[in-house]
């Protein structure tokens, strides 16, 4: 699958607490306005619940693939949407994203992500 990724100079476990946690996806996903999870605030394997994109459409979601601590992908309003993917390395780790290949055109949303991410794992430089 297309995907854009970066090494990120922190703990894989940091990172992940990131991208599992609705709350934080605002902080970094720049097209997500909100988000929530059926029965939690941390995404698991099989999860649901809704996202509101930046322009306020509210779409459901449901996690399709989890590994825990290291990849989960979802469906959004049933269409396979970002893969996210953890790889521990020295020194830190190796944060990619994945989309279907009809949506290559959100890869420049998913660096950004990818960017404000590392600031959030890392601090103020």
């Amino acid at each position: 699958m297309p995907g854009v990724e970066r090494f990120i100079a922190a703990p894989a476990a940091e990172v992940w607490r990131l991208l599992v946690d609705v709350a934080a996806w605002p902080l970094w996903g720049p097209s997500v306005q909100r988000a929530r999870v059926d029965g939690g605030t941390e995404l698991s394997a099989g999860a649901r619940g809704e996202v509101w994109t930046v322009v306020g459409v509210r779409l459901p979601f449901a996690v399709s693939r989890w590994e825990d601590g290291r990849r989960w992908d979802w469906t959004v309003a049933g269409v396979a949407a970002t893969g996210h993917e953890v790889v521990p390395e020295p020194g830190g780790c190796r944060v990619r994203f994945e989309v279907p290949w009809w949506a290559v055109g959100y890869l420049p949303v998913c660096a950004t992500a990818l960017r404000r991410l590392e600031k959030m794992a890392t601090g103020p430089d």
